[in-house]
Parts: C-alpha cells; structure tokens; sequence
C-alpha cells in the first residue's frame, strides 16, 4: 500500500485533476492515484493522457472524502500524481 499521508508531507505528491494532468503533460508524474468515486469523465481524461505517456494509474480503495482526510484536506479529492 501507498503511504500517501507520507508521500504529501514529503512534497512527493500533488492534488487535484488540474494541477495532475499538467505534471503529467510537463512528463514530472510517476504515477497517477484516484478515488474509487471518481467522476466517468474525470476518470476517461486521466487514463487517456497517462496511457499516452505511460504513467501508471492506480485505482485506490479509498473514495475521495477518505483521501481528503488522509491529506487534511478541507476538500474532496480524486486524484493525486506521485512526482
């Protein structure tokens, strides 16, 4: 298993689909984590431009309200890079 918690504490990891799909198209993100809630839409974007650059994409068990906690985030989360 990931330790995410870890992983943001040591700025090894960013949030949100946004900043994620740009760290992805700048090639800085090693591999791509999402909620098992993610949003069809969101969840086609990531894999379309991961499988374009060969980033792996792990599927978490956890939804977004539980990664939110795991990073102290006041915000839902769906997706976070490993850079």
């Amino acid at each position: 298993m990931i330790d995410i918690k870890k992983l943001i504490e040591q700025k090894k990891a960013i949030i949100g689909e946004q900043r994620v799909l740009k760290a992805i198209a700048k090639e800085q993100v090693k591999e791509v984590l999402i909620s098992k809630n993610i949003n069809e839409t969101t969840k086609k974007k990531i894999f379309h431009y991961t499988k374009l650059l060969n980033v792996p994409v792990t599927e978490l068990e956890e939804n977004s309200q539980i990664l939110a906690e795991i990073c102290k985030k006041p915000f839902n989360i769906n997706v976070i890079g490993i850079i």
